[in-house]
This record gives C-alpha cells, sequence and structure tokens, in this order.
C-alpha cells in the first residue's frame, strides 16, 4: 500500500483497501460501464487498470501495514472486549493532517475528537479541533470518500458521463444574414445557390471549413425551394433563435432520433437517411470525432452490399429501399491467454567478486556452512552482500522462528517470517491479533508446529478458519476464557465442507501431539477430541481442573482410538484423580512416559505399584508420581 507523494512521514496519507464487506465490494462486476469495457475478460484493452463503477467501495479500511505514528504499533482492538478499551487501541486517521495514531497514545482528551461516522478508522485528531483547523486548510484528506482505485467518486462526472450517449458537438458556425423564406424552421436549410450570392441576392460570407466530411454532409441536403416575388415575406428570425434550432437539429441528426414534430417528404427522409445518418458501426468512432469513413472502407461496402443499418431501440431500418437479409451479428471474441506475475530470478549459485571472477565454493557449500549458525549470525551474514541476503533466506536455515515474549508483531516482522517458511513457529505470550495470525497461517502452508500458550481466545480463534494441512503439533497451554464451545468450534469440521475434501473429519485430524494444560475442559470436549483427533501420541492435560477418573476411563476405553496411539500423557495438577483410576492405564500398550506430580489424591505407593507392574515392562520413577519407560 502505497502513501501519497507528500513523503512516508507524519502527515502522508496512507491509500485505503476495500472492507470486502459492504454490497458493493460483494457484488460482480456490471460488464456495462466503462471501466468493465476496458477490462480484458470482457473484451478490452486493459489500459484502465479500474474497478467497477458499481463495485467502488463505501467504506475503505486502512491497510494492515499502518501503524501508529507515535509508538509504532499496529491496531490491538481485537485483544480486548470493552468499548472503550476498543477505541483506546485502534488505529484513527485524521482527516486534515492525516496521521494515523491510537487514541490512546495522545496526551490530550480523546473526547475532544470528531469522528467521521461514515468512513471507519477516521476522525478530526484533538489537535486539529483545538488549532482550528479545517479539511481547507490541509487540502485533500482521505476523510473524503474515495474510489478504491484512489480516484474521487465526484469526479466521474467531470469528463465523461455515466451513460453510453456520445458527447455532444459543438453547433456548426452560424451563418450571416437573414434566411432564405420558403421552409418550415423544423426542416434542415442548406446553403444558398452560388448564383444567388453572385447575383447580389444575398451579400457573400466567408465560410468556416468543417473538419472531416461534416462539409460534404451539408452538401448533400436537399435545397429549399426559392421565394417567390409575390409571396408574403417571412420574419428572419434572430441569430440566438437561429443558432438554437440548428443546434437542435444537429444533435436531432447525430443522435439518430427521428423528429416526430416535422412531417417531411418520402423524399427529404431518404436524403436525409442516405447523406446524414450514420450506420451503428460508425456510432462509437466517427460520430464523436464528425467525420465519416473514406470512400472505399468497409462500411460503405456493406451498406451498398445490402446490410441495413438498424435504429437503436427500434426495429424498423432508416433505408427505405429493399436490401438484402442482414448477418446475424457475431458473438464479442475475448483475449485467449493468461496473464500471470513475472517469475522470480533464480539464485546466483556462485559468488561474484570485486575483482570480476567468482569464488571457488558453490551455493550448495556456503549454505552448509551457514546451518551451523544461528538467528543473530545469519542476519549479520545478510548485511554483508546482496547474494548473501538472498542465500540467507533459505528456508533449511530456519526451520524454527522463535518470537515469543514480544509485546507486539510489526508488519515486518510477519513478513520475515513469512519470506522465511519455518517450519516450527513460537508466539507464545504475544500480541499477536487474530488479523495477523490469519495472514501468517494462510501463507505458511508447511508449518509443522506451532506454539499460541499464553495468547487471547480473540486471536486463537483464527485457527477455525485457517487450512493447517501439515499441522503436527499444536500448544494451546494457559488460554484465557476457553471452554467447551470454543474448543468445540476448533475442533468441528469448516461448515462448508464439501464431500469427498480431507477437511471433513476436523481441521486437526493431522495433530499428533496436542498441549491443553490449564484449560477449563470437560469430559464432553475429550469426546470431541477422540472423534476428531485420532492420531494424538502426545496428550497434555495438566492443571485442567475438570479432569478426573471419568475422563481416563473415556481416554483409555475400547472404543477409544487413543487407546493404542497413545505414548505421551501428562496429568500432572490434575486434583480429582485417585487410585482407582491408575489400573486403567495399562490399557495403553504403547505409553512411555506418564506424569502425575501433583495430584494430591494420589498416593506414592499406589503408583510405586503401576510402576512394578505397568504395561507390557516396569516403569521406573526418577521423580515420585513420574513414570518413564526406556524404549
Amino acid at each position: 500500500m502505497s502513501s501519497s507523494s507528500r513523503g512516508p512521514g507524519a502527515g502522508a496519507r496512507r491509500r485505503r483497501t476495500r472492507c470486502r464487506r459492504c454490497r458493493a465490494c460483494v457484488r460482480t462486476e456490471c460488464g456495462d460501464c466503462h471501466f468493465c469495457r476496458d477490462m480484458k475478460k470482457f473484451g478490452g484493452p486493459g489500459r484502465m487498470k479500474q474497478s467497477c463503477l458499481l463495485r467502488q467501495c463505501t467504506a475503505p479500511v486502512l491497510p494492515h501495514t499502518a501503524v501508529c505514528l507515535l509508538c509504532g504499533e499496529a491496531g490491538k482492538e481485537d485483544t480486548v472486549e470493552g468499548e472503550e478499551e476498543k477505541f483506546g487501541l485502534s488505529l484513527m486517521e485524521c482527516t486534515i493532517c492525516n496521521e494515523i495514531v491510537h487514541p490512546g497514545c495522545l496526551k490530550m482528551g480523546k473526547a475532544e475528537g470528531v469522528i467521521n461516522a461514515e468512513i471507519p478508522n477516521c476522525w478530526e485528531c484533538p489537535r486539529c479541533t483545538q488549532e482550528g483547523r479545517t479539511s481547507k486548510d490541509s487540502g485533500e484528506g482521505p476523510g473524503r470518500r474515495r474510489a478504491d482505485n484512489g480516484e474521487e467518486g465526484a469526479s466521474l462526472g467531470s469528463g465523461w458521463k455515466l451513460t453510453e450517449e456520445p458527447p455532444l458537438p459543438p453547433p456548426p458556425p452560424r451563418r450571416k444574414g437573414p434566411l432564405p423564406a420558403g421552409p418550415p424552421p423544423e426542416e434542415v436549410p442548406g446553403p444558398p445557390k452560388r448564383k444567388e450570392r453572385e447575383a447580389g441576392n444575398e451579400p457573400p460570407t466567408p465560410r468556416k471549413k468543417v473538419k472531416g466530411g461534416r462539409e460534404r454532409h451539408l452538401k448533400k441536403k436537399p435545397k429549399p425551394p426559392l421565394a417567390s416575388a409575390e409571396g408574403p415575406a417571412v420574419p428572419s428570425p434572430s441569430p440566438q433563435r437561429e443558432k438554437l434550432e440548428r443546434f437542435k437539429r444537429m444533435c436531432q441528426l447525430l443522435e439518430r432520433v427521428p423528429d416526430t414534430s416535422s412531417s417531411s417528404s418520402d423524399s427529404d427522409s431518404d436524403s436525409d437517411s442516405s447523406g446524414t445518418s450514420l450506420s451503428e458501426d460508425e456510432a462509437p468512432g466517427e460520430a464523436r470525432n464528425g467525420r465519416r469513413p473514406a470512400r472505399g472502407s468497409s462500411g460503405e461496402k456493406e451498406n451498398r452490399g445490402g446490410r441495413r443499418a438498424v435504429r437503436p431501440g427500434s426495429g424498423g431500418p432508416l433505408l427505405s429501399w429493399p436490401l438484402g437479409p442482414a448477418p446475424p451479428p457475431r458473438p464479442p471474441q475475448l483475449e485467449r491467454h493468461v496473464v500471470r506475475p513475472p517469475p522470480r530470478s533464480p539464485e546466483p549459485d556462485t559468488l561474484p567478486l570485486a575483482a570480476g571472477s567468482d569464488h571457488p565454493l558453490p551455493r550448495a557449500a556456503w549454505l552448509r556452512v551457514f546451518q551451523h549458525l544461528g538467528p543473530r549470525e545469519l542476519c549479520v551474514c545478510m548485511r554483508v552482500c546482496r547474494t548473501w541476503s538472498r542465500w540467507c533466506y533459505d528456508k533449511r536455515l530456519w526451520p524454527r522462528m522463535d518470537l515469543s515474549r514480544r509485546k507486539s508483531l510489526t508488519p515486518p516482522m510477519l513478513s520475515g517470517v513469512v519470506r522465511r517458511q519455518p517450519r516450527a513457529l513460537d508466539l507464545s505470550w504475544t500480541g499477536v491479533s487474530k488479523k495477523q495470525l490469519m495472514w501468517l497461517l494462510n501463507r505458511l502452508q508447511g508449518l509443522q508446529e506451532l506454539v499460541l500458550s499464553g495468547c487471547s481466545w480473540l486471536s486463537v480463534s483464527a485457527l477455525g478458519s485457517a487450512p493447517l494441512p501439515a499441522l503436527r503439533l499444536l500448544d494451546l497451554r494457559w488460554i484465557e476464557d476457553v471452554k467447551d464451545s470454543q474448543l468445540r468450534e476448533l475442533l468441528l469440521p469448516p461448515p462448508d465442507t464439501k464431500p469427498g475434501q480431507t477437511e471433513s473429519r476436523g481441521r486437526l485430524q493431522g495433530v499428533a501431539e496436542l498441549r491443553l494444560a490449564g484449560l477449563e475442559l470437560t469430559d464432553a470436549s475429550l469426546r470431541l477430541l477422540l472423534r476428531h483427533a485420532p492420531q494424538l501420541s502426545a496428550l497434555d492435560l495438566s492443571h485442567c481442573a475438570h479432569v478426573g477418573d471419568p475422563s481416563v476411563h473415556l481416554l483409555t476405553a475400547p472404543t477409544s482410538p487413543l487407546r493404542e496411539t497413545l505414548v505421551h500423557l501428562n496429568l500432572a495438577g490434575c486434583h480429582r484423580l485417585t487410585d482407582h483410576c491408575l489400573p486403567l492405564f495399562r490399557r495403553c500398550p504403547r505409553l512411555r512416559r506418564l506424569d502425575l506430580r501433583s495430584c494430591r489424591q494420589l498416593s506414592p505407593e499406589a503408583c510405586a505399584r503401576l510402576a512394578a507392574a505397568g504395561p507390557p515392562g516396569p516403569f521406573r520413577c526418577p521423580e515420585e508420581k513420574l513414570l518413564l519407560k526406556d524404549s
């Protein structure tokens, strides 16, 4: 998203994007406006690069790269629930000074600002309100409603009309002197004869030459009869009246609308049709410029060969003599090619040196050296030269990225994560928003491990609408306000799943390790877990207050798919577990680690008896109530 030409600093206007929710954004192109006709999919040349007139967003929003001018952070209104808190953490753009800030970051009172109710995240900041500045002082601002292509909606009418009518040509030059008596004012008068001008009946006046073939049009007009000497004299109209009448008649001829008030003869209509009417093929181009096609062109050949020109809006022909049947119209031919972005240039295989030669080590050898470096050293290497910078973006050098314990995530950080394509991403205890997490997950299709412990459910709910085909580990420990309803939304398959898709059994069907420590889960959530996550080998239910003996019975029941797959089970801190559930763990033959520490109702003697007997082999107890088995 580009800023205005005034610079990227304070006061630079940010170009807004579509909201994708209003009625104009969700509709399709009309296919009739001049922007649609210019598109390649409708047969146009594709030069304007503008959206349909009916699809211009009515409430454009700020781009996702916009940050606060004071603190440098993005909008965080998704992390809170109160209206006042959401307003304080949302980004607001001033219509006067164009500064984007958090209202909570301002030192002066927030009640002094004037909020724009038409456009989201738009207001007049308190500083401009106190100084008495208006939008006229700052010129053009984002508070004015703009189309999503950057043009003002009010400027559409300054050029072409929204209808398909061509612009009217300028009126023809007015002839000096009185009009000859005879023809009614509704008919088009022709020029006076040359002999009469030479005889002195009318003073000769210099005639202005008309561009193109307009003069030939006028010469083909029927000549009006001359007034007799005995006839009554007709008073000549005023010059303004004459100019208005001639302009109206010329507009009628160009628009090909028949004049119902005048009753002209058949010969006049035939001559007018043959001399001044334009065919349907000439209307878009020649009628606007006031020119006729050259003699011998395709338009005249088709008319001579019998093609009938049809008036738009009526079925009758313009020509009165009989002609042959018109051929069927051809369908518009669209250009058959696909427009793709240019391919990215391949990375160099060698390192060019300043002397003009290449380094003897190839790219594969350099990557083996880079694999022994950490993230900090790789960032230093990326600043050496452009070739090393491109090599250090290789995803094999970034198998895991750790962004935990960060207060906020900026757009450059998110772009850097997507460019490196890590297999494991740690976002625990960060202020990531739902919009940022959804943007990341849609671009990290190879992500295998995702850690979101300590984040808010408002952000984690993005997992319900993001595809995660390669995910194997999901960490949701200590997320606030997660109950059965939230976990059901995460485990159930998407509502728009079609038959035959791989997500029909749930989004977490391929997850092998799930960490749900500290959540308020019940047995209803465990039943959904057994149904929609059947391939779990490691399950963490530590410090879940509602997990007890019935929960262990569900996990180890004969119908449970986890009975044969569980290898690691963590139930530490579950105070409802008693000694009666310990024999149930013998049903899991592949169990290698069982953590029962901090379970107050479990006796150490019962745990020792389970370790001695165990599933097919004894366990060892390095700590009290911690059972391990060597593989």
